[in-house]
């Protein structure tokens, strides 16, 4: 088995996997906390704290950088204006994930992931 690809595919084709993606992102960031399986919060995470290191930067660049990934207003907005604020001080690790149960459809293993 190949370990170096950067990240994981989740049995989508690349196209679904973005769209998946983005979609979580956003709710993560509306919620503040969602439950997903470990791998994908474990990918979500990438994205979630890439979107928070823009709101801290705060520029038009950055406002629209994350715009381009979430074509989602709101979200955009919740990001430059609360979420940014709250993180100044601290430097990444935004995110805390905490596996909580086995899923009992396919066995997944279950896991919170919310911004810290």
């Amino acid at each position: 088995m190949n370990h170096n690809k950067s990240y994981r595919k989740l049995g989508r084709r690349a196209d679904h996997r973005k769209a998946m993606l983005k979609n979580m992102t956003i709710s993560l960031i509306k919620a503040e906390r969602i439950e997903t399986t470990v791998t994908r919060a474990k990918e979500l995470r990438k994205f979630a704290e890439r979107m928070i290191t823009f709101g801290k930067k705060n520029t038009l660049a950055s406002r629209r950088n994350a715009f381009a990934f979430l074509r989602d207003e709101e979200v955009v907005a919740k990001i430059f204006n609360e979420i940014a604020q709250k993180y100044a001080e601290r430097n990444g690790g935004y995110t805390r994930i905490i596996k909580t149960s086995v899923r009992k459809g396919d066995s997944a293993e279950m896991a919170i992931i919310e911004l810290v």
